[in-house]
C-alpha cells in the first residue's frame, strides 16, 4: 500500500487539531513569551527526526545544567499561518506573528521510571524540577504502528497533569500494516491534542505548530494526580486498561493482516547465522564503495593542493617580500601541506557519512543491536551496549557519552573502556591513505579488515575484562522496538551527512590547525647549535630528534623510522593529524627515491620499506593495527575522564598502548614471514 501523501496527511493533521488558530486566538489566555517545549517519547518513534525538522541547522549540543547528560537544543520558529489559514487571506494577529520556541530533545524513554542517567534526566526535568523550571509543554512522539507501547508514557504524564501534545508518527507504516488510526477519537480518549506528522518528509509540521501554539496558551488539563513512584498493581491495571480503551478507540475495527515486509526481511537480517554475515557484507560494501568512488576526487584535490594552491601561495608570498622566510614555511609547508592534505579526504568522508545515513534512515542499523545481542552478552554487556559502540565508529567522544543509556554503572565503565577500540572516522582517513598506497585495488578490503580486527579486539578485551573485573555480572535481556524499514529520503540523508561532515571540518579547522602549527614549530627549531630557525632540514630538527629517541621501541613492529614514529605522537592529539604531519615532513624533505616533493604515497612507501627491511606490506599492516588500538585522541580521554573517572581512564590508556604494541609486533613478525 502506498505511503500517505503530503496533502492527505495535512488534511488529517488539521482535522485532528482541537480548534483553528483564529478561534484559539480569542479563547486562549496567551502563550508564554519564551516558551520551552520538550520532545519526549520512546526510542525509535521519530523524536530526534522531528527535532531536526523543527529546528533545522540551529542546533546546539551540551550537558544539561547540573548533570553530565548531553541533550540537543534548538529554536523552532513556529508559525501557524500555513496550517489553518492555508488560503493566505487570514489577517488575524495570532497568525501573523511567528513565535520562537526553545526545544529540547530529551533522551528516549518508555516510562518515567528511570533505569539510566539519561532517563533520570527526563523524569527530573518533567516532574522533579520547580514548576518555573519545567517545560511549558511536552510534545510526545508516538508510533502509530505500535501505539500500545507508546501510550504508557502518555498515561504517566496524564496522571501528573502535565500539558502535552501527542505527535503521531509512522502513520504510513501503520496503514501498510492494515492499521487505521483515528486521531480525533484518540485525542478525545486521552484528553489532549493529537497531530499526525511525518518528520522524515516534513509533513504535518504546520498543523503541529498551530496545535502547540494553542496548547501553550491554555492551562494544563485537569488530571488525577498519582505519585509516579507508586508501586500499586491497581494503578498498573488502571493504566493498561486506559491504554487498551485508547487504542481500541483509535484503531476501531482495523486489523493487522499477518507478517509485514519488515517482518519477512527481519527473518534473514536478524537470524543467528545470516544476520552477522549480512551485516559484515553490508559494511564491506560501504567501505568498498567509499574507497573506489572517492579515490579519483581525492587524487584531484591532492594535485590541486600540492600544485596550483602551493605554487600560488609561494608566488604570492614572494611578491610581498616574504619568500624564503619562516612565514612562507609556516603557510606553505605547514598549513597548506598539513591541513590542505587532510581536506583532500572531504569527498571520502562525505560519501561515508551519506552511506551510513542511508543505513540509519532505512532502519537497518537498528537491527545490528539484535544481531550482536548474543555477542554483547558473552562479554558481559547488554545488547543496548552495541549502540554506543556503533556510535564509536563515527567518533569516540559522543560514544563515550552515549554509555549513559546503560542502567548499570559497571556496564558503563566496561563499555567506555571498549569504545576506544572502535575505529572512528578520524582513523579512516589514515586507513584509506595506507590502503591506497600499499594495497592498491584492494584498499577497500584492507580498510574493511581493520574494522573486522577492531570488532575482534573488542570481543577479546571484553572477555578479558569480564573475567578479571566483572565476574558474574547479571545481564538483562535486550528489549528494543525495531522501526519499520523505510526508503531513505534525500533531505534527511543529506542533512545527517552534512551535520557529520561539518563536525569533521570543524575539527580540521580547530585542533588540526593547532597540531599543524605545533609540528611546524618543532620542525623549524634546529636540534644542534648553528642551525637557523625556519631553515633547518627536518631531519636535523627537534621534531626528528625527539622521534628518533622513541623510534627503537617500534623497530620490532617494522616501522621504527622517525618519520613514522613522529606521526604516532601527533596522532595522540587527533588521528587526522597523522596525515597532516606526514605531509609536512615530506613537503620539506626531498623523498629518498627521487619522487617529486608532495608525492606523499611514494615517500611513505619508501620509509616503510627501509624501516621494515624490505617488508613494507607487513609493516603497513602492523602500523594500521597499532593506530587502531592505541589511545584515540585527547578529546576521547577527556570524555572518559568525565564519565568513568581518572583511575579507569589511566588504566585504559595503559591497556591500549600495551595491546597496540603487542599486536603490531606480532603482526609484523608473522607477516614478514608470509608476505
Amino acid at each position: 500500500m502506498a505511503p500517505i501523501s503530503a496533502e492527505e496527511l495535512t488534511k488529517l493533521a488539521l482535522a485532528s487539531t482541537l480548534k483553528p488558530c483564529c478561534q484559539a486566538a480569542t479563547d486562549s489566555v496567551g502563550a508564554p513569551e519564551d516558551p520551552l517545549v520538550a520532545l519526549v517519547g520512546p526510542p525509535n518513534t521519530g523524536k530526534s527526526t522531528l527535532f531536526n525538522a523543527l529546528t533545522g541547522a540551529k542546533v546546539t549540543m551540551g550537558n544539561w545544567p547540573g548533570t553530565t547528560v548531553e541533550v540537543s537544543r534548538g529554536v523552532w520558529k513556529s508559525s501557524s499561518v500555513s496550517a489553518t489559514c492555508a488560503d493566505g487571506e487570514c489577517d488575524c494577529a495570532h497568525c501573523e506573528q511567528p513565535l520562537e520556541i526553545s526545544v529540547v530533545d530529551l533522551p528516549g524513554t518508555y516510562s518515567l521510571d528511570p533505569n539510566s542517567p539519561d532517563e533520570a534526566l527526563t523524569r527530573e526535568l518533567l516532574l522533579d524540577k520547580p514548576l518555573a523550571e519545567r517545560p511549558d509543554l511536552s510534545v510526545v512522539t508516538c508510533d502509530a504502528s505500535r501505539l500500545t507501547g507508546c501510550l504508557y508514557l502518555v498515561a504517566q504524564l496524564r496522571e501528573q497533569g502535565l500539558p502535552m501534545v501527542v505527535a503521531l508518527t509512522m502513520v504510513d507504516v501503520a496503514r501498510n500494516r492494515g492499521i487505521e488510526v483515528d486521531a480525533t477519537s484518540l485525542a478525545k480518549q486521552i484528553g489532549c491534542p493529537v497531530v499526525l506528522v511525518d518528520p522524515r518528509r516534513r509533513n504535518g509540521l504546520a498543523a503541529l505548530a498551530a496545535t502547540v501554539r494553542t496548547a501553550l496558551g491554555r492551562p494544563a488539563p485537569a488530571a488525577r494526580r498519582v505519585p509516579v513512584d507508586a508501586d500499586d498493581l491497581d494503578l498498573e491495571d488502571d493504566r493498561f486498561s486506559w491504554i487498551s480503551e485508547a487504542v481500541e478507540a483509535a484503531n476501531g475495527a482495523s486489523m493487522r493482516p499477518g507478517p509485514t515486509r519488515s517482518d519477512k526481511v527481519d527473518r534473514w537480517v536478524t537470524a543467528p547465522f545470516f544476520g552477522p554475515v549480512i551485516f559484515l557484507a553490508v559494511m564491506w560494501l560501504v567501505f568498498q564503495l567509499t574507497t573506489a568512488v572517492a579515490a579519483p576526487l581525492q587524487d584531484l584535490l591532492g594535485g590541486l593542493v600540492s600544485g596550483p594552491i602551493t605554487a600560488g601561495a609561494t608566488a604570492g608570498l614572494g611578491l610581498i617580500g616574504l619568500g624564503g622566510s619562516w612565514v612562507e614555511g609556516l603557510i606553505v609547508n605547514g598549513l597548506i601541506a598539513g591541513v590542505g592534505m587532510l581536506l583532500t579526504f572531504v569527498p571520502l568522508m562525505a560519501l561515508m557519512f551519506v552511506l551510513l545515513a542511508v543505513l540509519e534512515d532505512s532502519g537497518y542499523l537498528a537491527r545490528a543491536a539484535v544481531v550482536t545481542d548474543r555477542l554483547m552478552r558473552s562479554i558481559g554487556l547488554p545488547g543496548r551496549a552495541f549502540l554506543p559502540l556503533i556510535v564509536g565508529y563515527g567518533c569516540n567522544v559522543p560514544a563515550i557519552s552515549a554509555t549513559r543509556i546503560l542502567p548499570n554503572a559497571k556496564q558503563r565503565i566496561l563499555t567506555a573502556l571498549l569504545v576506544p577500540f572502535t575505529s572512528c572516522t578520524a582513523r579512516l582517513t589514515v586507513f584509506v591513505m595506507m590502503g591506497s598506497v600499499f594495497f592498491g585495488p584492494y584498499a577497500g578490503t584492507a580498510v574493511f579488515a581493520m574494522y573486522v580486527i577492531s570488532i575482534l579486539i573488542i570481543i577479546v578485551v571484553g572477555l578479558g575484562l569480564r573475567a578479571t573485573f566483572w565476574r558474574d555480572e547479571p545481564i538483562e535481556p535486550l528489549v528494543i522496538d525495531l522501526p519499520a524499514y523505510h526508503l531513505p529520503t534525500l533531505r534527511l540523508t543529506a542533512s545527517v551527512a552534512w551535520v557529520r561532515l561539518k563536525g569533521f571540518l570543524r575539527t580540521a579547522s580547530g585542533i588540526i590547525v593547532v597540531a599543524v602549527c605545533g609540528v611546524w614549530l618543532l620542525q623549524a627549531i634546529p636540534a644542534q647549535p648553528g642551525g637557523s630557525f625556519g631553515a633547518v632540514p627536518v631531519a636535523d630538527s627537534v621534531y626528528a630528534a625527539g622521534a628518533r629517541a622513541v623510534a627503537p621501541v617500534f623497530a620490532p613492529a617494522g616501522f621504527g623510522s622517525w618519520e613514522s614514529t613522529s606521526t604516532l605522537a601527533v596522532g595522540f592529539v587527533a588521528k587526522e593529524a597523522v596525515i597532516s604531519s606526514w605531509a609536512q615532513t615530506y613537503a620539506v624533505e626531498q623523498p629518498a627515491d627521487g619522487a617529486a616533493p608532495g608525492s606523499l604515497g611514494a615517500s611513505v612507501w619508501t620509509s616503510f620499506n627501509q624501516s621494515s627491511g624490505g617488508h613494507p606490506i607487513a609493516a603497513a599492516l602492523a602500523f594500521m593495527v597499532f593506530l587502531m588500538a592505541y589511545t584515540p585522541c585527547v578529546a576521547t580521554l577527556a570524555a572518559q575522564w568525565r564519565e568513568i573517572g581518572p583511575r579507569w581512564t589511566l588504566f585504559g590508556v595503559g591497556m591500549q598502548l600495551t595491546l597496540a604494541w603487542t599486536l603490531a609486533v606480532a603482526i609484523f613478525q608473522i607477516g614478514r614471514l608470509l608476505l
